[in-house]
């Protein structure tokens, strides 16, 4: 019994460290994070010292698949142990601009607004249809900042005439050129010929900015060392990894973990970096590099490096500013993510990039090395293998010593990481969702990860498509046959060395730790083989509202209810008692900030005990009004964020998938 208390001390320890310290602590104060993030550090190191001395060197030397899968798979987690250590250091501080930015608003709006300076605000698009490029046109038009020191540029590489009309219609200025060369840094550096704003602000053409967009940003412009400002994105539509696991109410996007977290407490470091949308820049700064960089297909990353390379930061603040369309299928999902991947692992072979770039110091060469994107799915893919290859061919990945040292040296580090995780993240981490999102890419990005490594340039820019919307259902067959086979395999694999005639693996410790990664491994892939079945999706995402209201119904009888669901086409009223609104019938809708609806009732609740009544109505907009919605939805009033992890609605969700029943309801 002793022995058995001995082997799980560290794990033990781990714990306690987390519940009586870390747990009780502040997350977003630096001190906290440091003392933690040293701790989890030092226990990975003990690991790593141990998986190297006692598990690969005592390997005999024979080189065998043994002795070659041993040293392999010890490679990848040294890569892994690199990413993680390169987390730690960047998590261990954190600052928030919030209070500085208040100060800086106050102070710097007091002025006459006659010397304030003056904004270009770039739209670049390419093939985004009206319904998206309006609300952007839109919203800009709605900054709060004087209107004879903002200009907005829409700059079109398509070359539309319904644009151009749109564009005069709304008083703002149509941009386009005879080709599309370098893409959007091209674009964006063919609007620097026709502008001569102070600062730039860059809204893609799905991003919608807040009204105080403007306010918020461009005091930190004093500072004449800061190049851009970059701000979070958020999203107003539900990405295809929530909307397939039937997690649209209770899983935040998947951007959150960088918007929210790391990119704050990379600003700490002063290694934060332009992520083009919902940024602004100082033009003198981007001139100075020559314009928007067009080596790379990530322009953002590296606008970012080139301007450290002159001594210009990139500063984060950490506000909600604006809204965007999230990649709305699996296909934009897998462009824009190839994209991003492909454009960071381009930097390192530039001469303005990590490694060669002139100006950066040891610490922002290492800060800006894309890793995570070299390292992270080989790691997933060899967790998934590892079980695979051990029942069938007998070979564990190493030299296994006991299972009383995996779980002495190898189970606190899995505590620490999860633990930590769960106290950095509270909201934005779970790992059994957070492994399967991760095994489901890996299938897809790994190719690129190698052909970027092989191949870096030649690949041409791709637009994430939106609009596009997904009304109809798809299916990924390539991502989910290939787990379904790695499925096959391990199960397979595990039922084999059941039959003891059939079994190749024999009776050593390491089988039972083996077969408990393969179930693990099942379950992931399971859940990631989900995401591959694409849900319909409406075209047009509804807001939670909850306004009071006033319903006229035929026969000019008035209802007070409250709107609790509001899109640009309909929305959803909740009354104490029956209405007795019959489909088809039409009412008047009046909102306080919203103009008058006609609406035509499509839906009616059935009658509950304990619920109220609801109607879905539906209508139509135009013109002023039309304008006068988008502003009110989008520009600041609404989000579509989740702040807490309902965990039990999240399995409901997942298990709902997974055999069938109909998706979570609102």
């Amino acid at each position: 019994m002793v022995q058995y208390y001995l082997v799980l001390a560290p794990t033990l320890l781990v714990a306690a460290f987390f519940f009586i310290f870390t747990l009780n602590w502040p997350r977003n104060k630096t001190w906290t994070r440091a003392v933690t993030c040293t701790f989890v550090l030092a226990i990975a190191v003990r690991y790593l010292w141990w998986r190297f001395t006692a598990t690969v060197l005592p390997h005999p030397l024979d080189y065998s698949f043994s002795f070659f899968w041993t040293w392999f798979v010890f490679c990848v987690e040294l890569g892994a142990f690199a990413d993680i250590l390169i987390f730690l250091v960047t998590m261990g501080r954190y600052v928030d601009r919030s209070t500085e930015a208040d100060r800086m608003e106050r102070d710097y709006f007091a002025q006459d607004p006659a010397s304030l300076p003056t904004v270009d605000v770039f739209i670049p698009t390419y093939n985004e249809p009206l319904d998206v490029l309006e609300r952007t046109i839109i919203g800009a038009l709605a900054l709060d900042y004087p209107k004879d020191k903002l200009t907005i540029y829409v700059l079109d590489d398509k070359r539309r005439g319904w644009l151009r009309e749109y564009c005069q219609e709304k008083g703002v200025i149509h941009v386009t050129r005879p080709d599309n060369s370098h893409a959007k840094a091209g674009n964006m550096n063919n609007g620097l010929k026709v502008s001569r704003g102070d600062y730039i602000a860059i809204f893609d053409a799905d991003f919608v900015p807040y009204r105080n967009f403007l306010r918020r940003t461009v005091p930190f412009f004093q500072d004449p060392t800061i190049g851009i400002v970059q701000t979070p994105q958020h999203f107003f539509n539900k990405d295809p990894v929530q909307s397939n696991l039937s997690l649209e109410k209770v899983w935040p996007d998947e951007q959150r973990l960088f918007f929210d977290e790391m990119a704050a407490s990379r600003d700490a470091w002063d290694v934060s970096f332009c992520c083009g949308s919902c940024s602004i820049a100082r033009r003198a700064a981007v001139e100075v590099i020559g314009g928007f960089p067009h080596d790379s297909i990530t322009e953002d990353l590296l606008t970012t490096l080139s301007m450290l390379n002159k001594g210009y930061k990139t500063r984060y603040l950490n506000e909600r500013l604006s809204m965007g369309l999230a990649a709305e299928n699996l296909k934009g999902y897998f462009v824009q993510r190839g994209r991003w991947c492909r454009g960071g692992i381009q930097t390192i072979y530039l001469h303005n990039g990590p490694l060669r770039g002139p100006g950066l110091n040891l610490f922002q060469r290492i800060m800006f090395i894309p890793l995570s994107w070299l390292v992270q799915y080989t790691v997933r893919l060899v967790i998934l293998l590892v079980p695979a290859v051990y029942l069938w061919t007998g070979t564990a990945p190493l030299f296994f010593t006991g299972t009383e040292d995996i779980i002495y040296y190898q189970v606190p580090v899995l505590a620490a990481y999860f633990l930590l995780m769960g106290w950095l993240t509270p909201t934005r981490y779970l790992p059994l969702v957070s492994s399967a999102v991760g095994a489901f890419a890996t299938f897809r990005m790994l190719p690129v990860v190698i052909s970027s490594l092989v191949k870096p340039f030649g690949v041409p820019f791709k637009v994430t498509p939106k609009g596009s919307g997904n009304e109809d259902s798809e299916f990924d067959a390539y991502t989910f046959f290939s787990i379904a086979i790695l499925i096959a395999v391990t199960a397979l694999g595990l039922i084999v060395n059941i039959v003891p005639e059939w079994s190749r693996i024999g009776e050593g410790e390491f089988s039972v730790v083996s077969a408990y990664w393969a179930v693990i491994n099942i379950v992931v892939l399971m859940v990631a083989a989900l995401i591959c079945f694409e849900k319909p999706r409406p075209l047009s995402e509804s807001f939670a509202t909850d306004e009071a209201a006033h319903i006229v119904g035929p026969g000019a009888r008035y209802h007070a209810a409250r709107i609790v669901s509001l899109s640009l086409e309909s929305g959803i009223a909740e009354f104490e008692f029956d209405p007795k609104f019959s489909l088809g019938q039409t009412i008047t809708v009046k909102t306080e900030g919203f103009p008058l609806l006609h609406c035509t009732i499509e839906k009616v609740s059935e009658i509950l005990a304990n619920r109220p009544y609801t109607v879905k109505f539906i209508f139509k907009v135009s013109g002023r009004d039309r304008d006068r919605m988008i502003v009110e939805l989008y520009t600041g009033r609404y989000s579509q964020d989740i702040h807490d992890l309902d965990k039990s609605a999240i399995v409901g969700g997942v298990w709902s998938r997974m055999f069938g029943k109909s998706a979570q309801t609102a």
